[in-house]
């Protein structure tokens, strides 16, 4: 550990979004030790016009209608200082080519002046740099800033989203050749990223047990969403998103499980649910985005968890934050097999090769679940946990710091 070092950490996701993240994970390990800088995603002004009845855009109008950052207090990590970028240019639309570039450097000027301030205003004067998946804004800290160490975190393969290929799968790549030391979380991706950055290490994404260990201390209170809710439910929790979810698998769990209800806990980021009814289903409940506290109660009241991902490019490089906290939960996991690292799980994970062996997985599980089952899930994920993840990281920062000179 070096709590003699300051953490500035970047991020794609806001530390107030509507689910976990790896940024935020890291951090509430980080901030054990060390002083952390948490700063925000910014908003362009597309999003800021578009978000402006959300509460997130209400509560920080004033600053970006001033053109200032401004600084903010993580409810549960007070001592953590959160920093919210002034508003940037909506720019994603654009062609490559020089006016996106031209505009693509005002845009990183704005997070690193950003910076800048946050150095000055906290006489930070020790300190590493980690972008966490963001490379369209400061991939690496320009050297004058006095990072001991710039460094990049990788957590999806960019390439295989529309969105994010357009731009960001070549500023990503800047990014990683830039940066003294280059994180991915899973093996696919360090065979993707490698030849980008001699440095590039698998840091897979991990679980808090003292979140999830609440599911064996005694009942929690019955989720609103949960109440009335008879027989056995089949949980997922996480992002409702259009490129990873096999929704007619979802379809056809709740179709062959009339008896069970299908309990999808996650912020609804597309439509592709109601393009096959599961809106409208009798036995399928969508909750919406939950903090990741309220998260054991529902898991919980679950009796079989689920990852239904497509098995492609993407999904291929996945090594889901979900899978620990689903086995810190003690539940029975059943998954599409889609990646080299959720088949590392195998011992402690249900995988099926297609639809029907899902289907068949689901009722086993329920079927043989066991104390002993429990037990060994539970040991499972205390061996993935964000304090041995952060224990890695320091063990390979400790390897780059003297000299500050990449190893080859």
């Amino acid at each position: 550990m070096h709590s003699d070092l300051d953490i500035i950490y970047f991020t794609l996701f806001p530390w107030d979004n509507a689910y976990s993240s790896v940024s935020l994970s890291f951090t509430r390990e980080f901030a054990k030790h060390n002083r952390v800088f948490y700063i925000n995603h910014p908003y362009s002004l597309k999003d800021f016009v578009k978000g402006w009845k959300q509460p997130m855009v209400q509560a920080r109008k004033k600053d970006m209608l001033l053109n200032r950052m401004r600084y903010e207090t993580i409810p549960d990590l007070p001592q953590v200082i959160a920093v919210q970028p002034p508003l940037t240019m909506p720019i994603n639309w654009m062609s490559p080519g020089k006016n996106y570039d031209r505009c693509a450097e005002y845009n990183n000027r704005i997070i690193v002046n950003t910076i800048k301030q946050v150095i000055e205003d906290y006489d930070i004067k020790n300190f590493v740099y980690l972008n966490c998946f963001n490379p369209y804004y400061a991939g690496a800290l320009p050297k004058e800033l006095g990072a001991k160490l710039s460094m990049y975190q990788c957590i999806d393969d960019m390439t295989e989203e529309a969105y994010t290929a357009k731009h960001g799968a070549r500023v990503e790549e800047e990014a990683l050749r830039d940066s003294d030391i280059a994180f991915v979380t899973s093996r696919n991706l360090h065979r993707l990223k490698k030849h980008l950055n001699p440095n590039t290490y698998v840091l897979h994404n991990a679980v808090d047990i003292s979140i999830f260990e609440t599911v064996h201390q005694g009942p929690l209170p019955r989720p609103k969403e949960l109440e009335g809710v008879k027989g056995k439910i089949i949980g997922f929790t996480g992002n409702i998103n259009e490129y990873r979810l096999d929704y007619p698998l979802f379809k056809q769990i709740a179709e062959q499980n009339s008896d069970k209800t299908l309990v999808l806990v996650g912020p609804l980021n597309s439509d592709c649910y109601k393009d096959y009814g599961l809106d409208t289903m009798p036995n399928v409940i969508l909750t919406g985005g939950k903090n990741i506290r309220e998260l054991p109660a529902f898991l919980q009241h679950f009796d079989v968890t689920i990852i239904p991902f497509l098995k492609n490019k993407l999904t291929a490089s996945i090594y889901p934050l979900k899978i620990n906290e689903y086995l810190a939960a003690g539940k029975p996991v059943v998954a599409t097999n889609f990646s080299e690292d959720i088949r590392s799980f195998a011992d402690v994970v249900y995988i099926a090769d297609n639809e029907e062996t899902f289907l068949q997985a689901i009722n086993q599980a329920l079927v043989e679940d066991s104390a002993e089952l429990v037990e060994q899930r539970v040991l499972t994920a205390k061996q993935n946990t964000w304090t041995e993840r952060v224990k890695q990281f320091w063990e390979i920062v400790d390897k780059h710091l003297v000299g500050n000179e990449k190893v080859y």
